[in-house]
């Protein structure tokens, strides 16, 4: 059965040359989206706001110890889920710029570094959140540095 409600905090975060900062997942069984490219981020803990979540999901994944005032907000995604995990959608998306990628430690899944003038080729591995995220930025007047 589907949950009913997921509750998420996502960044897109930007390395010093200007490139994305992606995680490429495992090909775990019983992950969501093995061997997809996705955001990094994850579920909130009960009483965490979404920025917290974000700061602590970072740190966990990619061993960046960014404080809260590293990450700006840039979209509230509440809707219908279109990865179908849950039946609705809560999250916020952050954008953190100018991570030194070569200090991270990645513990889950492989970063995956892209120039967003090379994002095309990279859509069919995407997972749909991740599009719907990056879409967002990079249609807008975000600089990405």
């Amino acid at each position: 059965m589907k949950q009913e409600i997921r509750d998420f905090a996502a960044a897109i975060l930007i390395d010093t040359a200007g490139c994305l900062l992606l995680q490429l997942r495992d090909e775990v069984p019983g992950i969501v989206h093995p061997g997809k490219i996705a955001l990094f981020g994850g579920r909130r803990e009960p009483a965490e706001s979404p920025l917290e979540c974000i700061v602590r999901e970072v740190a966990e994944e990619i061993g960046y110890k960014g404080s809260a005032a590293d990450f700006e907000f840039f979209v509230s995604l509440n809707g219908a889920d279109p990865e179908k995990i849950a039946k609705r959608l809560c999250g916020e998306v952050f954008v953190a710029r100018n991570i030194p990628s070569s200090d991270l430690l990645v513990s889950e899944g492989k970063l995956v570094a892209i120039h967003p003038t090379e994002l095309d080729k990279f859509r069919a591995e995407m997972t749909p959140l991740t599009l719907v995220a990056l879409e967002a930025f990079l249609g807008g007047s975000a600089p990405l540095t």
